[in-house]
Formats: structure tokens, sequence, C-alpha cells
């Protein structure tokens, strides 16, 4: 008698059935994820990871290379999406350095997405200037939904969101929790 086997699901690795068998029985099948890193030459990728050290000394030592890899994935995914989507408050560090590198960030948008990537905060509350009737703010579960679906490897626990009373500005470590917020974001990508 053969013993059950179970299959799980591994990060870029996929479970479907088994067709020549009745689909009873569960094939693992790659799938290509790659990093955001990828969308970038090394000596940029270090530039700016150098640059997120420089400006976030209170980072863990292993959390500037994360954001700017999950910063470039979520840019990848807003060069695809045609909604609404934000980063959680550590990748937007990396978004932030990465516009303040113009140049590099025009060329960036322009052959990645084939337009501009506006990064285009939410109104704060208390502002009130008329404003266009959107939905405010975007969920992480979008957000991570988009980056998967662009084929990009998600990095977890930079997109898990600490409930606002206890997010700080200055946290060095993302929150630990098992699945993606659905918390709106404050910020997010437009054309």
């Amino acid at each position: 008698m053969l013993a059950p086997s179970f299959a799980t699901r591994q990060p870029g690795h996929s479970l479907s059935a088994d067709p020549l068998n009745g689909g009873s029985a569960m094939l693992l099948t790659a799938e290509k994820t790659r990093s955001g890193r990828t969308l970038v030459p090394d000596e940029l990728f270090d530039r700016l990871t150098t640059r997120v050290a420089h400006d976030h000394p209170d980072l863990a030592p292993d959390l500037p290379a994360r954001i700017m890899d999950q910063a470039l994935a979520f840019l990848g995914a807003c060069a695809v999406t045609s909604e609404p989507i934000g980063p959680t408050d550590l990748v937007d560090i990396g978004w932030h350095t990465f516009i303040l590198h113009t140049h590099d960030y025009a060329e960036f948008c322009d052959r990645v997405a084939g337009r501009f990537i506006h990064h285009q905060p939410e109104p704060v509350p208390d502002d009130n200037r008329p404003s266009v009737p959107e939905p405010i703010g975007a969920p992480i579960s979008r957000t991570v939904a988009a980056i998967t679906a662009a084929g990009f490897a998600l990095d977890a626990p930079l997109w898990a969101v600490l409930p606002t009373a206890t997010r700080s500005a200055t946290s060095a470590t993302p929150a630990a929790t098992t699945a993606p917020s659905s918390r709106p974001v404050d910020q997010r990508c437009r054309a």
C-alpha cells in the first residue's frame, strides 16, 4: 500500500490537477517568478540600497535591499495593473528613494511602463479642497495580488501592516503577521 502524499504550495510553484489521471492527482509545477531588483542594473540597485540605509539608519541591515527589491516589484506591478495600488510604509521608503534619482526613475518608468509612474498621496483628512470621486487608498491585498500576478516574488513580511496606533515612522521591523492586510494604504501609483 502506498502512503498518501500531500502537496503543499511553495513560493514559485503552483498546484494543478493531473488531467491524465482524471484530475485526482496533483502536480507541482514551477512558475517563473523574478525579483524586483532584476528591473534595474546592479549598480543602480546598489546605489539605491545604500541610500535607503544611509537615510534610515534605524533599519535592520538586511532591510534596505529587501525594501528596494519590493519597491521595484511594486513599480513593475504598477506598470501593468489598471487598478490603483499602493505600498506599505516600509516599501514606500524605497519608492521615495528611487523618485529622488529623477533621471534614473524617469528612464525606468519609460522602459518598464512606457509612461511615468506618478506617486499620488492620499489627501490628508483635514484637506478642504474638492477631490475627484475615487476610492480612498488601495488595500494591500490588491497590491499583493498585482505584484504576484505580474510575476514578482513577494517578501511577505514587508507587506504586513501594523495597526495605525502601533505603527511608527521609524519602525525597523515589519509586522509579524501571516497574511497581508486589507487596510487601505496612503499612496497610489497613477499613470
